[in-house]
């Protein structure tokens, strides 16, 4: 990425989940700038604290998806964890033979916007409350709170898309229903605050990146379909 990019990245107006955020901590910090005791102004330096993170965290940078139907994009940012055949989530029903998961680990300091990695229909939506252990760990999978879309694609094959709270995340936001058409880099929703997000591949596509890669979301290839 470069220098331009990354500017255009931190600079990036925020994304409408943010807005009660911004909203509550912004009011906090005018309120300790117009008032004249030490206290409220401590609490209002805290607020714009918290107005300078939300704008940060909740930044929704433009991305330019690759115009190609064979490939399945990173459905977020952050680095790969993970790499690994498992079984799709039950829920969803797309049978129990194993495929391809890539799991994708987001920090506080990544973009938590979530985006489609391929264009297809949204055919089931599961949600599963649960815990809130570190997302980077391979049991947050099955134990943590997460929300769980299966994508159909044009010729009918399946992948999932898995979002997941971490241990600071407390609320997963999702934008799309059953039964709705989405396109490549579309944006779904995002996770408040540090997450995970999984890709299953749909059976026979074997990814092309490995754990430790750096992902970009709606743009870095993940496979070939």
């Amino acid at each position: 990425m470069s220098l331009i990019q990354s500017f255009r990245t931190v600079l990036a107006p925020p994304n409408r989940a943010g807005l009660p955020f911004l909203a509550i901590s912004g009011g906090i910090a005018l309120l300790g700038r117009v008032t004249p005791w030490r206290l409220t102004r401590l609490v209002g330096n805290v607020g714009a604290a918290g107005f300078a993170f939300c704008l940060y965290f909740f930044r929704d940078p433009e991305r330019v998806t690759p115009e190609r139907s064979d490939i399945a994009v990173a459905p977020a940012d952050g680095h790969v964890t993970s790499v690994e055949l498992v079984s799709p989530p039950a829920a969803l029903n797309m049978g129990s033979e194993p495929v391809w998961r890539v799991a994708t680990f987001l920090s506080v300091l990544d973009v938590h916007i979530n985006r489609m990695p391929a264009a297809g229909r949204v055919s089931a939506i599961a949600y599963h409350p649960g815990q809130f252990v570190n997302a980077s760990l391979d049991k947050a999978s099955e134990l943590n709170e997460r929300n769980e879309i299966a994508l159909t694609l044009a010729d009918g094959r399946q992948m999932a898309i898995v979002q997941i709270a971490g241990l600071i995340a407390r609320r997963i936001v999702c934008q799309v229903e059953e039964g709705q058409e989405v396109t490549a880099g579309q944006r779904f929703g995002l996770i408040r605050f540090g997450s995970r997000t999984d890709l299953y591949l749909p059976h026979g596509v074997t990814p092309l990146v490995t754990a430790g890669q750096t992902m970009i979301g709606g743009e870095t290839v993940i496979a070939h379909l």
